[in-house]
């Protein structure tokens, strides 16, 4: 019977405590026992639960809170904001890019990813994809720039889920943050336009066009990198 089943934890060794008790944490972050925007339990109740000192689990939280994984609210206690500590660390490294450095960069990505999921996507992706899609072109009807960064980046993401690379989904998920700070002022010179290649980027995708897949990819950047 594991953890989960039983209820019950099993003590902690002394040596390294801080160190097993960060990996304790993180293990409850990432599998979802402490969701993303929810609080963590209390110190006190932390201490219960895992049967350590105080002190030890102040080290242990911050810890993960340097990595990315939690974030310390004066007064209101702790909480989720990542299950990835790539996502924390990328968007440290990748501060202080010009707009035109995030949008190469982005490029590439989307490119590789269309090529990749032309190659890859299973019957239920294309449906997804088509659904997302057409989430994407209804929203630009909203003046709410949140929800169109949501529904393209929505899109964008299944389509790199698409290439079914375990690795190219946990890069491209952990960029996602990075990648809507640069969308929410964004809006094509020709969005009938931007839409018609949205279009035929899933259509491509669809009918395992690898070449005309990131072709699209590039006409959609197009007005945005001149």
């Amino acid at each position: 019977m594991n953890r989960e089943d039983s209820g019950t934890r099993q003590p902690m060794r002394r040596v390294g405590l801080i160190d097993q008790a960060a990996a304790r944490f993180r293990e409850e972050v990432v599998s979802g026992r402490w969701p993303i925007g929810e609080r963590i339990p209390t110190e006190a109740a932390l201490v219960a639960e895992f049967g350590i000192g105080r002190n030890t689990i102040r080290e242990a939280l911050q810890a993960l809170v340097h990595s990315g994984l939690l974030r310390r609210e004066q007064g209101r206690g702790t909480f989720v904001i990542s299950d990835s500590e790539l996502t924390g660390t990328l968007e440290r490294q990748l501060t202080g890019g010009s707009r035109r450095h995030y949008l190469e960069l982005r490029l590439a990505l989307d490119s590789a990813a269309a090529s990749l999921a032309a190659l890859n996507r299973s019957d239920a992706d294309v449906e997804l994809l088509r659904e997302l899609r057409d989430r994407r072109e209804a929203s630009w009807s909203s003046d709410d720039p949140d929800l169109r960064t949501s529904t393209d980046l929505a899109l964008h993401r299944a389509i790199a889920a698409a290439t079914h690379n375990p690795l190219y989904v946990k890069l491209y998920s952990s960029m996602l943050d990075v990648f809507a700070v640069h969308m929410r002022d964004e809006t094509s010179e020709d969005e009938n336009a931007a839409h018609l290649f949205h279009h035929e980027l899933v259509e491509a995708i669809a009918e395992g066009n690898a070449d005309h897949a990131a072709a699209n990819v590039a006409s959609i950047f197009s007005p945005f990198m001149r």
